[in-house]
């Protein structure tokens, strides 16, 4: 089988199409030829080394693919030969709280050899059956992004409607958020360096927009937005570079979800107004199996279509990292297999 991988050392121009054995199954596993996946930042900093620099190599990345299921093993009765489901970010994490042993060891794209490749073998509990109404490439970003949002917003910012939201970008968590929040009946301010990003996330649905290029006192923006009460809830997926902008813009006793490190991990911060305002932080890993299942329900009855900006080919890997590492598109970059 064809599949992508870094070989003996980090980098994009690493990234090799090469060959591999097909996967053989065991009890419980299922086979999902994979049709479809989708790149998250994690996986760019994977790539590169930066998420974690002691990743044993080889590693095929990605953590984000759908595909159909083409063989089962022995004792499988979740999904049956025909099925179409993608892979759980975190195999071991099926439901309740996180917890080391559910999460460390067990995510796709690193630790664990991930999506990009022709078939993979996976647990029947780690696999989920995608919307129908979904083609491949947008189900292929549910695993990460949109549940990422989702566990964000509907599960930890325990979001209602007439909240405001302020969403920070136009990538993939981003655009979710976006889309989640308005299905909510909730009110979004967003975020982005561009123009054009701006407009196409008004057409989306935002209710308000921010260049942060001609307005760098976003935080100061978003609270003008609100009458100066700030907003209810922030996605932040800057990191540490963005955090103390986020926390001046939320409410006293806001929600801030924090996603990202696009601006860095470490910085001062100053954690008075977090206390004396009754700011909850809350960092976001992505989700369980069960919290994927909920967010389903949702789409379906919403008909909530993910935005792909881009599609390329398996030979086309490293342009797609590159594009990522760019941070040229809009919501979701995605690599088709056949």
């Amino acid at each position: 089988m064809k599949c992508v991988e870094l070989a003996n050392q980090f980098g994009i121009d690493q990234l090799t199409l090469t060959e591999r054995p097909h996967p053989e199954l065991g009890a419980g596993e299922v086979l999902v030829r994979v049709r479809a996946t989708s790149l998250n930042f994690r996986d760019l900093m994977t790539v590169t080394g930066v998420y974690n620099p002691k990743q044993p190599l080889p590693l095929i990345p990605l953590s984000d693919g759908v595909g159909e299921v083409v063989a089962v093993g022995e004792g499988v009765t979740r999904v049956a030969v025909g099925d179409r489901v993608a892979g759980i970010f975190a195999q071991g994490w099926i439901a309740g709280e996180p917890a080391v042993e559910k999460v460390r060891t067990t995510t796709l794209g690193g630790p664990l050899d991930g999506m990009l490749t022709e078939y993979r073998a996976l647990s029947q509990d780690g696999v989920i059956k995608v919307p129908a109404y979904l083609n491949d490439e947008e189900a292929a970003t549910l695993p990460c992004a949109a549940l990422t949002a989702w566990s964000a917003l509907i599960v930890h910012g325990q979001l209602k409607p007439g909240d405001t939201v302020l969403v920070q970008g136009t990538g993939g968590v981003s655009i979710f958020a976006l889309q989640f929040a308005k299905a909510a009946g909730a009110r979004v301010i967003i975020t982005s360096g561009s123009d054009e990003k701006l407009e196409r996330a008004k057409a989306l649905g935002a209710d308000e927009i921010i260049n942060y290029k001609q307005a760098p006192d976003w935080d100061k923006a978003a609270r003008e937005m609100t009458g100066g009460r700030g907003v209810d809830h922030v996605v932040e997926v800057g990191g540490a570079g963005t955090l103390t902008r986020a926390i001046r813009s939320v409410r006293f006793g806001g929600h801030i979800s924090l996603i990202g490190v696009l601006s860095g991990r470490t910085g001062e911060v100053d954690i008075a107004p977090i206390l004396m305002q009754n700011i909850r932080v809350q960092g976001i890993i992505v989700g369980s199996r069960e919290m994927f299942e909920a967010m389903n329900r949702a789409l379906e009855h919403h008909q909530i279509r993910p935005v792909v900006d881009k599609i390329f080919t398996l030979d086309e890997t490293r342009q797609a990292f590159q594009m990522m590492a760019h941070g040229g598109h809009f919501g979701k970059i995605c690599i088709r297999l056949d």
